[in-house]
């Protein structure tokens, strides 16, 4: 009996410690993102977009954490848009924000019955669900006087917009992290930027989120969104690091090497020189990836 209480006393600290590592990674990240990109600022109000979903739990949940620590003021205010979904449990959100002490809005809309009409059944929901839910959150953010709006997407929904982008739209167009909405009147944020879902999966096991899941489009497994999460999935399992350099390389661009005619003068450039810092490495097929030639293959020219 002794064995059994002291392996479960082993496995509960080693719990423990895995859990305290999670959230310190949680909070680091998060923080590392806001910082980067100026996201929140002294006086802010942030309106945090709350879907139910356990991604707007946990960055509602590290917000609160980072707001105690932080060096400036701000305000939350956590809001909700009620799309009168069938079934939708309007009770969850507000008894959980109001244990948690959060001051919160819940928006009305009826844009079930709005997409339901449009969209031919078995059709995709998601794009004129999220432009409807986009307009009604940036007029209420308006109504409540908030400076900053916060979306809880993280670091996988952002490369898989990216290749989305890539593979359906022709276009080298990613999620950033911070921009201007389209009506040029909010700032919108996504504190979440660097997090993998991964561990927004385990912080909300760990903190029981009471999740609400999505009743409109219901799995919708064809999705092509859905098909790019699992093909990045299986490179995250069968390529360890691969897709960390992928987010990496969103920040590490060069348009000198890319196509853009609009990003960068091709039709202009004239030979100057001067030698290129970054390098012209265009002939050098996998450079990035080779092992370096062999010192004795080397020949010095003198």
């Amino acid at each position: 009996m002794a064995a059994v209480i002291e392996t479960t006393g082993t496995d509960r600290a080693k719990a423990e410690f895995e859990t305290n590592k999670l959230s310190k990674r949680l909070h680091r990240l998060a923080g590392q993102a806001i910082t980067d990109f100026n996201m929140i600022e002294e006086g802010d109000k942030v309106m945090v977009c709350m879907s139910g979903g356990k991604d707007s739990y946990a960055m509602l949940d590290i917000l609160l954490n980072l707001q105690q620590r932080a060096p400036i003021r701000f305000e939350l205010v956590a809001v909700n848009l009620d799309q009168k979904q069938p079934g939708f449990p309007e009770h969850v959100l507000p008894e959980y924000l109001t244990a948690r002490g959060v001051p919160f809005h819940i928006e009305n809309q009826d844009t079930y019955s709005i997409v339901k009409r449009v969209i031919p059944e078995g059709k995709t929901t998601c794009g004129l669900c999220s432009r409807l839910r986009r307009g009604i959150l940036y007029r209420v953010a308006g109504e409540l006087g908030c400076t900053k709006i916060a979306l809880g997407h993280h670091r996988d929904d952002i490369l898989q917009t990216l290749f989305m982008n890539m593979f359906f739209g022709s276009k080298l167009k990613g999620m950033p992290a911070k921009l201007v909405s389209d009506d040029g009147r909010n700032v919108v944020i996504r504190p979440l930027a660097y997090v993998p879902e991964v561990d927004l999966e385990r912080w909300a096991a760990h903190r029981q989120f009471p999740i609400i899941p999505c009743t409109l489009c219901g799995s919708q497994d064809n999705l092509q969104r859905v098909q790019i999460k699992q093909m990045l999935r299986d490179w995250d399992k069968r390529f360890p690091g691969r897709v960390d350099n992928l987010f990496s390389a969103l920040g590490n661009v060069v348009p000198s090497h890319l196509m853009d005619r609009n990003l960068y003068p091709f039709a202009t450039i004239q030979a100057s020189g001067v030698a290129d810092p970054q390098g012209d490495r265009a002939f050098d097929e996998d450079e990035g990836c080779a092992p370096p030639p062999p010192a004795s293959i080397i020949t010095v020219q003198r």
